[in-house]
């Protein structure tokens, strides 16, 4: 037996419970995964809450987590390219990384580099390829000016410095706390609220190329107020908005491959990349953990430690 995270209806944190199952067992082309770390991502809290059942409806009871970083302790039939010792990054498809043990498909997983900390490593896939997906779906060259909002969480904070990578010339809008740590990293720091308008406008010399949208809120409105076409802003949470105005929605779903795990992974390993983690938390204190991620202020990733 082993221990693993389940709710059995839709609801608030509370229907989450950290639960005694039977530990998986590795099928034909599966790994079986003693996890080491597992990120969690707004995207969980509104399936558990039912907020997305008419795209990803959930059957009951439930698992929840794609992030994973762990070790291999087992191996399916007809696995040859991963055996029992290999640490791993990955993730599942089967809502089931919030746990001790998971089985992974091996075709979901790459090999963690040795500079790449356990924490970051399984909080990467969801918060990483979603950051790739964006910055590509803009089609983001140097010269372009770009915002983002919420760019010091935990998808914000990867695209804000994979756009500079890109060369671009950054904005990034954050709550005043965040504003050095985006500095740091050479990103124009903007606060959110009253007023926002007039100061992208003057932070961007009233010419922005491109918006990359990891809050939701109005931030579409605005970014078409100030002028940005519709196929160079992408939103990872605003979908209504995606039919309204024809604007870009890819996120983690049009990355989700192993060899952009480990791209990142060798970004971070270089020290190209930084991958900031807010807290970590064990694993019996699911709750707590999404309570905190759903303030919607961390800066960087909250991960769970089973």
């Amino acid at each position: 037996m082993s221990k693993a995270v389940r709710f059995e209806q839709y609801g608030d944190i509370d229907v989450l419970q950290v639960v005694e199952v039977e530990q998986p067992t590795p099928g034909p082309g599966q790994a079986l995964v003693k996890v080491k770390a597992a990120g969690i991502n707004p995207g969980e809290a509104s399936i558990r809450k039912g907020l997305l059942h008419a795209i990803w409806p959930t059957t009951f009871p439930s698992g929840q987590g794609s992030d994973l970083a762990g070790i291999i302790t087992a191996v399916g039939e007809g696995v040859t390219n991963f055996a029992v010792g290999d640490e791993v990054i990955g993730f599942t498809d089967n809502r089931a990384s919030h746990a001790e043990f998971v089985a992974v498909e091996v075709s979901n997983l790459t090999r963690r580099p040795r500079n790449v900390p356990w924490e970051v490593a399984g909080s990467l896939f969801v918060a990483g390829t979603t950051a790739y997906a964006a910055i590509h779906a803009v089609a983001l060259k140097a010269g372009d000016i770009v915002a983002v909002s919420g760019a010091a969480g935990g998808v914000g904070s990867i695209v804000v410095q994979l756009a500079k990578k890109a060369g671009a010339k950054v904005i990034g809008l954050a709550s005043p706390a965040n504003h050095q740590w985006l500095s740091d990293h050479q990103i124009i720091p903007v606060a959110y609220g009253e007023g926002v308008e007039e100061r992208l406008r003057a932070a961007a010399d009233n010419h922005l190329d491109a918006f990359i949208d990891t809050f939701g809120a109005d931030y579409v409105e605005l970014a078409l107020k100030l002028g940005v076409r519709p196929e160079r802003i992408n939103t990872i949470i605003n979908f209504a908005a995606v039919e309204k105005y024809g604007i870009q929605a890819q996120g983690s779903s049009q990355a989700s491959n192993p060899a952009v795990l480990a791209e990142l992974a060798q970004l971070i390993d270089q020290g190209d990349l930084e991958f900031p983690i807010a807290r970590v938390y064990p694993l019996a204190d699911v709750r707590e953990a999404y309570r905190e991620l759903e303030q919607h202020h961390t800066h960087g990733k909250i991960v769970l430690v089973p």
